[in-house]
């Protein structure tokens, strides 16, 4: 993933430009030196804001393969429902 960083005089010179290097990566833009905004690809929106993910489709992803995940077994005690 690369990572852009653009003046704000800068993107509205070449707006173009920014959204191509947006699909390599997040695009900064910078307001008097500030980062400001980002500019993300329509997918890298989705990856960010993927709802309803759960541990196994992330321990799947690419890249994780050196992480080690071992949980505790749950120790769930069940007891009567109290129906009165």
């Amino acid at each position: 993933m690369t990572i852009t960083t653009l003046s704000s005089r800068e993107l509205n010179q070449d707006v173009t430009g920014a959204e191509r290097a947006s699909k390599d990566g997040p695009v900064f833009i910078m307001d008097r030196g500030k980062p400001a905004h980002v500019l993300l690809s329509f997918e890298g929106y989705q990856r960010l804001t993927q709802q309803g993910r759960n541990i196994a489709d992330a321990l799947a992803m690419p890249g994780t393969d050196d992480i080690e995940f071992n949980p505790p077994r749950a120790n769930t005690k069940f007891r009567p429902a109290d129906l009165t």
